[in-house]
């Protein structure tokens, strides 16, 4: 009795390990076209844990959602201001350092950033510019900032990110005012500029603002450094300008919510992406600036010669939480492109 009693115990143990195993998964959150599937599959496979995913095109989407209880994640990806209002809002879980080795991979210049000064909630995942793509082809006009892009003769050629801080952030360069440091005095001041340019847009697109480029329904964009490097990729003749007015850096993060339930393999999934040859898939992929250094020395000179991937001068500077700004700038560029 007892020899059966201990092999019943022993089978129910085994059984319970092996539900436990099956019921293994972590959920995460990103940006759509930012995440290489083969990555969640490799994953998956060296794990068994099965990666559900899920994705948004802005930060203003992640947010909202997390903050109206819409979804259960374990997994993140903000860009760095909105990082720095989650982890002001306690809704960042601190991450556990001994289980992310690969954390060395990170140069330093990208860690311990103002969004998250002691590295304690976020892990550098991409960083990235937004600026202006050119089509040499169809345009000889010197471009060298947002008043070269938005002139009445480039009406209905332009794509521009549907991104309605990022459209404000222009027009506060141009007018040479803070792009942190909101009011609604210079707000006042960007609302007759944003006025006029939405005017000439003929594209709004955050998902994939280089379509519009490849297909030649437009010849210029403002757009993120990933699209630009991939276009510089596909045709030499789609160059990339930082904007001489200034231009936005972002930092996108992974990160752990406070309410996640599966925390040990949200752990798991983002020391793996951190591996050198996982992180160069993403950039195989997706081009942006990789901050994980171990994954570039494994990158082709081709590669890092990409001018939207690695500018050979970058003053750009991040963008910070400005609170209920955020609201007031959301209405303004709405407000805007309904009157057109």
């Amino acid at each position: 009795m007892k020899t059966l009693k201990a092999l019943l115990l022993a089978l129910s143990a085994l059984l319970g390990t092996a539900r436990l195993t099956a019921a293994d998964e972590v959920n995460l959150f990103g940006w759509s076209e930012y995440i290489p599937q083969e990555v969640l599959d490799g994953f998956t496979s060296e794990t068994g844990i099965k990666v559900n995913f899920e994705t948004y095109a802005s930060n203003e989407e992640l947010l909202s959602k997390l903050v109206a209880g819409g979804g259960a994640y374990d997994i993140v990806q903000p860009s760095d201001y909105t990082a720095e209002v989650m982890i002001r809002r306690g809704m960042l879980a601190p991450l556990d350092p001994a289980k992310l080795p690969n954390l060395r991979n990170i140069g330093a210049q990208f860690r311990s950033l103002p969004h998250d000064p002691q590295g304690k909630f976020t892990v550098p995942y991409m960083t990235g510019t937004v600026g202006i793509v050119v089509n040499t082809e169809k345009v000889k006009d010197p471009i060298k900032g947002y008043k070269d892009v938005f002139k009445e003769k480039f009406k209905d050629r332009l794509v521009v990110l549907n991104d309605n801080r990022e459209i404000v952030t222009w027009a506060l360069y141009s007018l040479g005012l803070s792009i942190n440091d909101i009011t609604p005095a210079s707000l006042a001041k960007a609302r007759p500029v944003v006025a006029n340019w939405v005017k000439l847009v003929k594209v709004f697109d955050s998902d994939s603002p280089k379509t519009a480029l490849l297909n030649g329904d437009v010849d210029i964009g403002v757009v993120w450094s990933g699209e630009a490097a991939l276009l510089w990729n596909e045709n030499k003749k789609f160059h990339y300008v930082l904007p001489a007015e200034g231009a936005h850096m972002f930092v996108d993060t992974l990160c752990i919510p406070a309410s996640a339930k599966n925390k040990d393999a949200a752990h798991k999934l983002i020391d793996y992406i951190m591996r050198p040859e996982v992180s160069k898939i993403i950039s195989d992929k997706f081009p942006y600036t990789n901050p994980n250094l171990a994954a570039r020395k494994l990158l082709t000179p081709e590669q890092l010669a990409n001018p939207a991937s690695y500018p050979a001068s970058n003053t750009a500077r991040t963008f910070r939480d400005i609170g209920t700004a955020a609201a007031d700038i959301d209405k303004l560029v709405t407000d805007l492109k309904s009157a057109q």
